[in-house]
């Protein structure tokens, strides 16, 4: 974060120091955008590999690298909570070793606009504790990265997709 309390994407987070919010657009219709963020072979391309269901109650897992710096294990307990079908899909993310990483209980919730010939994407993650450094540490980091690594790998996997 610079001196005018935006960090590098100009982006201002002051505000709501419990949540990262993202919003981009893909120049991909929204139909394409849905099957990247429903559909487990096209997730494991962008984000991470899982035993991903479009159902309600469906409970899996995601591994990632851990980062032991903020207490994460590198392993989440991941649950569909909601879905709207090519509009919206709402993940309970959990450390799924709180015991040994860190005891989060975050929602990420993603929401799909039609805009000209493409997808505005909006990327809600709360559930950060705004009295916990480590979670704080992990949201500056999940911030940077769900706005640079992963919206980055999500068009690349758009980009290879064969329009339906």
């Amino acid at each position: 974060m610079n001196e005018h309390g935006t960090n590098e994407h100009g982006v201002d987070e002051r505000d709501d120091l419990t949540a990262v919010r993202v919003d981009e657009f893909l120049p991909h219709p929204p139909a394409k955008v849905w099957r990247a963020l429903t559909e487990p072979e096209l997730l494991a391309q962008w984000l991470m590999p899982g035993d991903f269901r479009l159902e309600v109650g469906h409970r899996y897992t995601l591994r990632a690298v851990a980062i032991p710096a903020t207490g994460f294990s590198g392993t989440i307990a991941a649950e569909v909570l909601a879905f709207e079908d090519g509009k919206m899909l709402r993940i309970g993310w959990r450390d799924a070793d709180p015991e040994n990483g860190a005891d989060v209980d975050w929602t990420i919730t993603w929401t799909l606009e039609p805009e000209g010939r493409g997808t505005r994407l909006f990327l809600d993650h709360e559930g950060f504790d705004p009295d916990n450094p480590l979670q704080q540490k992990a949201r500056a980091i999940m911030s940077g990265g769900w706005r640079s690594h992963v919206m980055r790998s999500l068009l690349t996997c758009l980009d290879g997709m064969e329009d339906a």
